[in-house]
C-alpha cells in the first residue's frame, strides 16, 4: 500500500504533466485556428480547380500531354504527408497505416514530414525524396514536392504517382486518404468530390474555344495544376495535425486532472486513517 509520501509525489508529477499538457493544448489550439481557417478557405478553390481540370481534359478536342499518359504499371511514386511530430492520437498511424499497404517491392516514396521519413526508413523502403514543410505551408513547398514526382512520371521513373494524407473534415474528425494524381485525370480515390460529379464532367460535351490553342492551354495547366493541388494537400494535412494534436492534449490534460483527484481521496483516506490510528494508540496509552 502506498505510503501518504508516495501519493504526494505522484499527485506531484502528474500536475506538473498537466501543466504541460494544457500548455501544448493552448499552443495547439492557437495554431488549429490558422491551419483550419487555411484549409477551409481553400475547398472552394479546389472544389473549382477540379471542376475546370475535368472539364479541360475530357473535351473532345485533339491534344495529347504526358502528364496524362496511361502506362501499364510498373513501378509506383507515393507523396508520403505526415506529421514532424507525434502526441496527435492516431493521426499519424492511421495514415502510415495506408501508406504500408503499397507493395514495397515496386514503390518508392516522396516524403513530406518526418514522421514520413521515419516510416520510410524503419520499414526500409525506398526513399527517393525528403521535403519539409512548416505550420504555414507555403505554394513553393508544394512546387518542389510537385517538381519532383512530376520529374519522375515524365522521365519514365515511375508509371504511377499517388498521394497519401490526412484530410481535415473538422476538430474531431480527419481521414487518412489515398490520391492517385499521375497520369492526371479524375483523381481516383478522392472522397472529398462525389463519382457522379467525375462523371458529369466527363459526359459534358459543351463546345469549349481554347485560344491560343487546347495544346498551349493544357499544357501550361496541368503542372500548375498538380502543385495547387498537393499544396491544398499540405493546407489539410496541417489542419488535420494540429486539430488532432489540441483534443489529444486536452485528453491527456482532462485524464491527468480526473487522476489527480483520485489520487487526492486516496490521499485524504489514507492520511485520516494515519490520524485515527494515533488518536486510538494516545487513547489506549491513556486507558493503561
Amino acid at each position: 500500500m502506498p505510503s501518504t509520501r508516495d501519493l504526494r509525489r505522484r499527485i506531484i508529477s502528474i500536475r506538473g504533466t498537466a501543466q504541460i499538457t494544457r500548455a501544448m493544448q493552448m499552443v495547439a489550439s492557437s495554431k488549429m485556428r490558422k491551419a483550419q481557417e487555411a484549409a477551409i478557405l481553400a475547398r472552394p478553390f479546389a472544389r473549382l480547380l477540379y471542376e475546370i481540370q475535368r472539364k479541360v481534359t475530357t473535351r473532345p478536342v485533339d491534344f495529347q500531354d504526358p502528364l496524362m499518359e496511361v502506362r501499364d504499371v510498373q513501378r509506383r511514386a507515393v507523396i508520403l504527408v505526415a506529421a514532424d511530430k507525434g502526441l496527435c492520437g492516431a493521426l499519424n498511424t492511421n495514415v502510415l497505416r495506408l501508406a504500408s499497404e503499397f507493395d514495397p517491392a515496386t514503390t518508392v516514396f516522396i516524403t513530406a514530414g518526418r514522421k514520413a521519413a521515419q516510416f520510410v526508413a524503419v520499414t526500409r523502403r525506398k526513399l527517393v525524396a525528403e521535403f519539409a514543410y512548416g505550420d504555414a505551408p507555403t505554394y513553393g513547398e508544394a512546387r518542389a514536392i510537385a517538381a519532383t514526382a512530376q520529374d519522375m512520371f515524365l522521365s519514365g521513373e515511375v508509371d504511377r504517382v499517388h498521394l497519401v494524407a490526412t484530410r481535415f473534415i473538422n476538430t474531431l474528425k480527419q481521414e487518412p486518404t489515398s490520391v492517385e494524381i499521375l497520369p492526371i485525370g479524375a483523381l481516383k480515390g478522392l472522397r472529398s468530390l462525389a463519382v457522379e460529379e467525375a462523371e458529369r464532367f466527363a459526359v459534358d460535351r459543351s463546345e469549349c474555344l481554347f485560344e491560343p490553342s487546347p495544346q498551349a492551354i493544357i499544357s501550361a495547366f496541368l503542372p500548375r495544376w498538380l502543385t495547387i493541388f498537393v499544396y491544398l494537400v499540405l493546407l489539410n494535412a496541417k489542419a488535420s495535425e494540429q486539430s488532432a494534436r489540441m483534443v489529444s492534449m486536452k485528453n491527456a490534460t482532462e485524464a491527468a486532472e480526473s487522476l489527480i483527484d483520485e489520487l487526492k481521496l486516496e490521499y485524504n483516506r489514507l492520511r485520516q486513517g494515519n490520524i485515527t490510528k494515533e488518536l486510538l494508540e494516545i487513547a489506549g496509552g491513556q486507558a493503561e
